[in-house]
């Protein structure tokens, strides 16, 4: 005994010693590549002369750097912005490239019909343009010091290919990674929590081997578990003396955690699991993987448990793309929106409908959301002319396996959807299909349920759901049956999928309020016959789509129930295309509950006194109006038993949510003045809120979200500007041209207002405000410094913001 602790103390002091020689190189690839725009095929050859291309860093959207346009092909529901196709070439040279490494490029993504070549050579096609790929380089590749050529098609020029907008190009990052002969397989760690209490986990760390040279020697597996402070907390050892196989192995080692730090929302813990590989005593590979220890279950009379606690799923529904910026990956803008979801109190997102960035997932990971992540929005029935049906028998069972393989360390997923209100669910082939994916995610990922988004609630005339295979049923909209789920489906396991689609414009405001409508009011019209000449919808929470509700009308119902386990809200920010109840000029979405430019609507407050517990009171709408004009007065508010409001200190009345009422509302005739509200509990004064009616235009005012950045050429600042008055009122019915420019380590990355008709290019440095508000979005440069934003508007003084552009971390 006392021999075999020497030893292995020997080899844990080897391991260590060895991990300094990085066997395992990660090569950030994004940098340097030249792009043109148009269709070139002689670009695929080695001699190609590109010096005329443009030259550019990933991740790129060309799509987003267009003009909006009714004629672009793939109509507004994919933003109104062009397509086509792009070109990409990168020239490199190897770092020391001896003969025993093997040479990979990853893609996170390429949208859409990727094709790759390396020194001329065809490496193979993608054509979904979510899924994460690579291609073995290693036996095209030139050494150090020779030049190789790397030559990317994408091509998103068949439209219209989708119902929202998807971006276009090597929107996604990419890498290279060399490896030597023996290493852990792409994905190849799998980490899950077998048994879990206060004082110990049992995680079981399953590893993939591939060998491409294979030799009768036997190798050692080494693992260790550090937690999030740098401390080893767990070790395992396996000598494995037969020959790992071409194809690869799996080797699974159970580890044991005392006291473990448990992944929450509240407290999202992450560990870290350094997986080595040594062979005849030297070490050929060190893979690193983060996970967090933590246990879901669904329970179908009391909803979702995570750690054994009950928990109500508060989630949202974010297509992808990160608004002016388009689909191009950027962390900080990610994290942004989750930020301002946090905020609101929820605690879920729904990556609708396509597997997401993997940047979302470790930011969800590090901020405690909880993830579905889904795979499709159609199988082999279209939806569009040119959408992924025709790729979907050739490439689906591929795309599903690597979307599971790829994200199923994440403790932040916590199910995998197989579709979004897919086509099939109304014949019996969706019998057939809906198994075989289930049974393709099962096979990679037997620990997390399973669902699709329905949008036929009646399970005689669902062919998804009477596969069998589903292990929750998600409901997308139907509200109306949710009380009644059991009766309908004995037994089973409820999520909301899909959720409301209510409609509103940041600002605006129609009255009376007390009464919901539909735009468009009936089947199958996407497009309202009488809406408002300024493309705008209410903002009070009086408006949805037919198939759906209010926000208020189906959060009270699932509030209501345990069994309910929760929902995922359609949709959480504005997101471009798809600008439903109207046509051109409207090129963005009215669902969120975020506008495009990430500025809360006014419904995110009745959100946030609902999902937290922070006090909240938020009174609107704005107080400049006509007078004698009669206005409605929301409230939202919670940790209070009553709201008081006065008008120029006059009490209007006190107001108390009754039954289950989520606001309080009073009818106002206008006086110019000051509109305050006053929560109270038991008596006591628990929050004030003031809005005043604003004087004409008098200046220009900007608020940074951060007062510095990182000299990286990635980080941004998002600067709000508020056109105010000479006491520094908001202006809310302001319309000032603003007239950007930067000086320093800065550029202006975009500009938006979120309204959802502008058709000014995102691109440009002149905004017009949208009820007195624009957003300006500066990205650092490489070089550290000062960033000055300066802000024109004709008649008004100029405003200047100086941020600091600092270290890379």
């Amino acid at each position: 005994m006392r021999h075999s602790i020497i030893l292995y103390l020997f080899l844990l002091f080897a391991v260590q010693h060895l991990s300094a020689q990085q066997p395992r190189q990660i090569i950030d690839f994004n940098s340097g590549w030249r792009f043109f725009l148009g269709d070139d095929s002689a670009a695929i050859n080695p001699g190609y002369n590109d010096a005329a291309w443009r030259i550019l860093n990933l991740p790129h959207d060309w799509s987003i750097e267009g003009a909006f346009s009714a004629n672009n092909p793939a109509t507004t529901q994919g933003g109104a912005l062009p397509g086509g196709m792009g070109w990409y070439r990168k020239t490199f040279i190897l770092p020391a490239n001896p003969s025993h490494k093997n040479i990979t490029v990853e893609f996170d993504g390429i949208y859409r019909n990727s094709e790759v070549w390396i020194n001329g050579h065809w490496l193979g096609k993608r054509p979904y343009g979510y899924s994460s790929f690579r291609y073995d380089l290693t036996q095209y590749l030139k050494p150090a010091p020779a030049k190789n050529i790397i030559t990317v098609k994408a091509d998103n020029s068949q439209q219209p290919n989708s119902r929202w907008y998807t971006g276009a190009g090597i929107y996604r990052n990419t890498r290279l990674v060399l490896t030597n002969k023996i290493a852990v397989a792409d994905w190849g760690v799998f980490i899950t929590t077998l048994f879990l209490s206060k004082d110990k986990a049992t995680v079981a760390v399953i590893t993939a081997i591939t060998n491409s040279n294979p030799s009768d020697t036997g190798v050692i597996l080494f693992t260790e578990i550090y937690d999030a402070t740098g401390v080893s907390v767990a070790s395992s050892r396996t000598r494995i003396e037969r020959t790992i196989a071409k194809a690869g192995s799996n080797y699974t080692d159970e580890l044991n955690i005392q006291s473990p730090n448990i992944w929450s929302i509240e407290r999202p813990y992450l560990y870290k699991a350094v997986t080595k590989i040594i062979k005849s005593g030297k070490l050929v590979d060190s893979y690193t993987s983060s996970f967090g220890i933590r246990s879901i279950r669904f329970d179908a009379d009391k909803g979702f448990f995570l750690n054994d606690k009950p928990l109500k799923i508060l989630g949202v529904c974010n297509h992808h793309d990160l608004g002016a910026l388009g689909a191009a990956v950027n962390v900080r803008a990610m994290e942004r929106q989750l930020q301002i979801l946090k905020a609101m109190g929820c605690n879920a997102i729904r990556t609708a409908h396509n597997p997401p960035a993997p940047e979302l997932l470790d930011l969800c990971d590090k901020m405690g959301f909880l993830v579905m992540v889904e795979a499709f929005d159609m199988w082999r029935k279209k939806k569009n002319k040119f959408d992924y049906y025709a790729d979907f028998d050739e490439w689906h069972q591929q795309d599903i396996r690597d979307m599971v393989l790829r994200d199923r360390n994440h403790p932040s997923v916590f199910m995998w959807s197989i579709g979004n209100e897919i086509r099939e669910q109304f014949d019996s082939s969706g019998i057939r299909l809906a198994r075989e994916l289930v049974d393709i995610v099962k096979q990679a990922d037997p620990t997390r349920p399973v669902t699709a988004a329905l949008s036929e609630w009646d399970p005689a005339k669902n062919f998804l759901y009477q596969s069998g295979a589903l292990d929750v049923v998600g409901l997308n909209y139907h509200q109306e049956v949710y009380k009644d789920f059991h009766t309908h489906y004995p037994g089973k396991i409820f999520i909301g999928a899909e959720n409301m689609s209510a409609f509103a414009t940041r600002g605006h405001y129609d009255m009376p309020s007390d009464s919901s409508y539909f735009w468009p009011a009936k089947s199958p019209q996407k497009i309202v016959e009488h809406g408002n000449a300024d493309f705008t919808v209410s903002a009070y929470d009086q408006v949805s789509a037919y198939w759906g509700s209010t926000h208020e009308t189906t959060w009270k119902i699932i509030k209501k129930h345990d069994f309910l386990s929760g929902l995922f809200v359609w949709s959480g920010f504005d997101f471009i295309g798809e600008p439903i109840p109207y046509p051109w000029p409207a090129r963005s979405s009215y669902y969120g509950i975020i506008d495009l430019a990430g500025f809360p609507k006014d419904v995110y407050y009745m959100y946030q006194s609902e999902w937290t517990s922070k006090p909240v009171l938020h009174i609107f709408p704005h107080w400049n109006w006509t007078p004698g004009k009669l206005v409605d007065v929301w409230a939202y508010y919670n940790n209070a038993d009553e709201v008081e409001l006065f008008l120029n200190g006059t009490s209007l009345g006190v107001k108390r949510k009754e039954n289950d009422d989520l606001h309080v509302m009073w009818r106002v005739p206008f006086q110019p003045g000051a509109l305050k509200a006053v929560s109270r509990q038991k008596g006591k004064t628990v929050l004030v809120k003031e809005i005043h009616t604003a004087g004409i235009p008098a200046g220009i005012r900007l608020s940074a979200d951060r007062a510095s950045i990182k000299a990286d050429g990635k980080d941004l600042c998002f600067v709000t500007v508020e056109v105010v008055d000479n006491k520094g009122n908001l202006v809310p019915d302001a319309d000032n041209l603003v007239s950007f420019s930067i000086a320093g380590t800065g550029i202006i990355a975009a500009t938006d207002n979120g309204y959802q008709a502008d058709t000014s290019s995102f691109q440009t440095k002149t905004r017009k405000c949208w009820k007195g508000m624009a957003l300006a979005i500066v990205q650092s440069t490489s070089k550290q410094g000062n960033i000055t934003l300066k802000a024109s508007a004709t008649g008004l003084p100029a405003a200047r913001l100086t941020l600091k552009s600092g270290g890379r971390e």
